[in-house]
């Protein structure tokens, strides 16, 4: 009886899984197969954990699709940004009070993600199998502060790529773009549009990859529950709830103080925000709110050259939410994987996560390049961040939400600033 019982309790849990397919095929949402896949994976490590075992190698194969984007994305993304923005040369002291301004703030989400994620240990108990996507170490874990500094700094660029070196690309993109900046507008303009055209090609190619998240994320999750249990999905509603309480936190905590000393309007700053957050909120994309942010922004006071200096380069340099998930997210990867990290390493991966998120907004699931180019040059397992895919749209509302509130206040502080407000 038992028995029977037991197959009829399978026989339901697949029918709900054909049912979420179903819905999939008639809604034909990225977002929605990775959902659909994610619950199909779970269901087939809890079943047939044998077989789930064995899918492991399509979860890679999507991982080694995700590793040729890293580089050049990231060097297109930071040298169009910066080169760019020659400008900034022209705009004086209202470009270097926003660089700064962006960075603090930056460093603030930072930290807030890093506490609540120690606070919180929402990946602590995961119990991935030993060598579970794993890489080697990287040698910096054991080099004294001089050496570590050192290792930041590239030697050779094509080893630095061939060994998914990010932190070093990253250097290397950011002094390449200084460089482009300062050459002749005649000089740097074939240059500009080479690393810009780059950059698109990278945003489709990243598009591309990115239709086999369904299966990557399915995979992952199957091979995961297959060989840990389905405590994971605790550890992904802890982990959902962190964010929104660590987001929430930085908003009171730092945006609101910053308001307040900046003397912003705060009851009227509300009312012009209320529309473009959540738009951004509900389509989950910084750039539909763009427009709306800018208009909303002018119509508070703020002139319209600041707004057109300040929000579009928030964009690639004041992503508050998503530094904040980058941040939570990685230190969620090393508690998945059982390892300690000293304080050292924790803030040369705080930095490596400041980085590498400028300049990629505009990239469909970015944070997830982002966040598998570094865990990976740090020697961590992959499979966390693949499973990260499942609640990746609920986190991404939250994330975007801040990242709009963030340069929209960034807009004023700096108006206020030039004394222009």
């Amino acid at each position: 009886m038992s028995i029977s019982m037991g197959a009829v309790a399978v026989g339901v849990r697949w029918a709900v899984v054909a049912a979420l397919g179903v819905y999939g095929v008639r809604r034909r949402s990225l977002t929605t197969w990775i959902f659909v896949c994610m619950v199909a994976g779970a269901e087939l490590g809890y079943d047939f954990p044998a077989v789930a075992l064995n899918l492991r190698v399509v979860s890679l194969v999507f991982l080694r699709l995700i590793k040729t984007i890293i580089a050049p994305l990231l060097f297109a993304t930071l040298v169009s940004g910066i080169a760019g923005h020659a400008n900034l040369r022209q705009v004086g002291r209202m470009g270097v009070k926003a660089i700064v301004y962006f960075e603090v703030v930056t460093t603030f989400a930072l930290a807030i993600g890093l506490g609540a994620i120690h606070l919180s240990q929402a990946g602590a108990g995961i119990r991935l199998v030993a060598g579970a996507g794993a890489m080697d170490p990287l040698p910096t874990q054991k080099l004294t502060l001089a050496e570590t500094v050192l290792h930041v700094f590239p030697e050779n660029i094509a080893k630095s790529v061939a060994e998914g070196q990010v932190l070093q690309v990253v250097v290397f993109a950011v002094l390449f773009g200084i460089a482009l900046a300062m050459v002749g507008e005649e000089r740097r303009k074939p240059m500009l549009a080479v690393v810009e055209s780059l950059a698109e090609v990278m945003f489709k190619f990243t598009k591309i990859v990115m239709l086999a998240a369904p299966l990557g994320a399915g995979a992952a999750l199957a091979y995961t529950v297959a060989s840990t249990g389905l405590g994971v999905l605790g550890n992904l509603a802890r982990l959902l709830a962190t964010l929104y309480a660590a987001l929430a936190v930085f908003v009171l905590g730092v945006l609101l103080p910053v308001a307040v000393a900046a003397r912003v309007p705060l009851r009227r700053f509300v009312r012009a925000v209320v529309e473009p957050v959540s738009i951004a909120f509900a389509t989950s994309s910084s750039e539909a709110a763009l427009p709306v942010a800018m208009e909303r922004m002018e119509e508070l006071g703020v002139p319209r050259q600041i707004v057109a200096f300040v929000m579009p380069t928030g964009y690639s340099f004041n992503l508050d939410g998503s530094t904040l998930y980058l941040a939570l997210a990685a230190m969620f990867v090393v508690q998945a994987a059982g390892l300690h990290m000293g304080l050292g390493q924790q803030l040369l991966l705080m930095l490596t996560l400041m980085l590498t998120s400028k300049g990629v907004a505009g990239v469909s699931r970015a944070s997830l390049v982002i966040l598998l180019g570094t865990v990976s040059s740090f020697g961590l397992p992959v499979e966390p961040v693949f499973i990260l895919l499942g609640i990746d749209q609920l986190m991404d509302m939250g994330r975007t939400g801040v990242n709009v509130l963030g340069n929209c206040l960034a807009t004023v502080v700096v108006a206020r600033w030039e004394g222009e407000f």
